[in-house]
């Protein structure tokens, strides 16, 4: 067996042409529906980026225990496991968060990985004395900041070097990836894992990707909009929305180039192909930019996803079954037939596509925010009484956040928390969570503005506008979620927040037929 994995960043499952949208031309992820599997209910299941990879590696939701951080000790990753099962795999990525603080455990887990340099805030290029007059004026002023370690002024200057299509990191990505098949496809047992930031903001693509989403701006460089509510006026709302649309564009393009390959040298016999993203962004829906601030709307929270089996022939076919993020890593697993690791809670996607196993729904959320549910129907959205006030811990033995370890003042607080059944037998600091966290404000518990507790119908109310009242519905998803939390081994205090009980015995994350 051999395995291509693509994962996208920020990809909207409501842009592809496969799930019904028209605003972009996605030829090629119109193609890949034809050629694979293409499942209809698919969810996240921790967020943001690096939680969710946690997730897809582990096989198992990390959101309830601790925020943004590296794999730890006693996660069992399936690269590491394809390894002792004696399958190669390589990373190819220029996700930049995997060298950061909050995620350098991570790439080490492959056989051998390629960084690519440059996206957003990348500290990639170096300027001591950058001509911050020019450009200031080449930037609108709230994608422009010169204070050094900004995310914002590392991209300004990693732009002064990416000029060609040549030059864009995700386009690298890909000549990265064909590189390792040219030299390896005619092996066996191996996985390619090509991740590329994009279409994650900045919407930076190279200019002939916008060409077909021109919508007349003179004004500054505006690709980059807010974390939360839309107060821009409408031509530079379009002007953001046609650079995402520019970016997606490309994505397909790049996506293209794969399937070309593919088809160019019969792959599609003997390699799976997986394709996916961590989560959606909003683009104005909802009066929203982006994520972390907001309910965890279906635009965020329902994704894109892919599976060519080359053992089975589902081309064309539709999954409506319940997925999640945790089901990728059994799937790779039980693609090479390595034994999946014990506490993994996720299925594979080919054993849910054929019926032999089910989920009754997917749990899902931030650290410190809200915990989700969706069925299928309903999305239920429980938070705290009160974000600020609440009870919680972190619990790791990486006490690192996105950019920087915990602070002294978090350390201070910490004590020692007996092993959960996951950790293998290992204690771990149990940290509270203070106002003064770095993660608090970025992604956490004072970063949110809704936060109050919401039920949707989808079936009737599909653009989640008007959340409705059903008691009936209501208590039977928290009978679901509290299920699915004790499943979890979610920390007592993790029902108490809610106002739930814990059940005494739940571990039932799956139900076969």
């Amino acid at each position: 067996m051999k395995t291509v994995f693509v994962l996208f960043d920020s990809l909207n499952r409501h842009m592809l042409g496969a799930y019904g949208g028209t605003r972009v031309p996605t030829p090629n992820f119109d193609r890949l529906a034809r050629r694979t599997m293409t499942f209809d209910t698919h969810y996240v299941g921790s967020l943001p980026c690096m939680p969710a990879r946690r997730d897809m590696l582990t096989g198992r939701l990390t959101f309830l225990h601790r925020s943004w951080g590296p794999l730890e000790p006693f996660d069992n990753a399936f690269p590491e496991l394809l390894h002792q099962g004696g399958v190669y795999s390589h990373l190819v990525t220029d996700h930049f968060h995997y060298w950061e603080d909050g995620g350098a455990t991570y790439h080490n887990r492959y056989d051998s990985y390629e960084f690519v340099r440059g996206q957003e805030g990348d500290p990639w290029k170096a300027m001591v004395k950058p001509h911050w007059e020019r450009l200031r004026e080449m930037y609108h002023a709230r994608q422009f900041t010169q204070e050094r370690r900004e995310y914002f002024s590392q991209n300004i200057i990693n732009r002064e070097f990416i000029k060609d299509e040549k030059d864009f990191p995700s386009v690298q990505c890909f000549a990265h990836g064909f590189e390792f098949l040219d030299i390896n496809r005619e092996a066996d047992d191996w996985l390619l894992q090509i991740e590329t930031f994009d279409p994650h903001e900045p919407f930076h693509a190279p200019a002939r990707f916008k060409e077909a989403f021109d919508t007349g701006w003179k004004g500054p460089i505006r690709d980059w909009p807010r974390y939360g509510r839309v107060d821009e006026l409408p031509d530079e709302c379009e002007e953001l929305r046609a650079n995402y649309y520019a970016i997606v564009s490309m994505c397909d393009f790049l996506l293209g180039q794969l399937l070309d390959y593919f088809d160019q040298h019969d792959m599609w016999k003997d390699t799976a192909l997986i394709v996916t993203t961590d989560h959606g962004f909003l683009l104005g829906e909802h009066d929203f930019w982006a994520k972390n601030r907001m309910n965890l709307y279906e635009e965020v929270a329902r994704i894109p996803l892919f599976l060519h089996d080359p053992r089975t022939d589902r081309s064309g076919r539709r999954c409506s079954a319940l997925t999640q993020s945790i089901d990728l890593a059994p799937t790779v697993l039980d693609l090479f037939s390595v034994p999946r690791a014990v506490e993994m809670d996720g299925l594979s996607l080919v054993d849910i596509a054929e019926g032999r196993s089910a989920r009754p729904a997917a749990l899902f959320g931030y650290f410190g925010g809200a915990v989700n549910v969706a069925d299928g129907r309903f999305t239920y959205h429980r938070y705290p009484a009160d974000l600020q006030t609440q009870e919680i811990y972190q619990y790791t033995l990486m006490p690192t956040h996105i950019f920087e370890p915990f602070s002294v003042e978090e350390l201070a607080l910490a004590s020692l928390a007996e092993p959960f059944p996951f950790t293998k037998g290992a204690k771990l600091l149990k940290v509270p969570v203070i106002q003064r966290s770095p993660f608090y404000n970025v992604y956490g518990p004072g970063a949110m503005i809704e936060n109050d507790t919401r039920l949707y119908d989808l079936a009737a109310d599909p653009g989640q506008e008007h959340p409705i009242r059903d008691a009936a519905a209501e208590a039977k998803l928290e009978a679901v979620m509290v299920t699915l939390m004790a499943a979890n081994e979610a920390p007592p205090e993790a029902f108490t927040r809610l106002g739930l009980a814990p059940l005494a015995d739940a571990r039932v994350p799956a139900t076969p037929r």
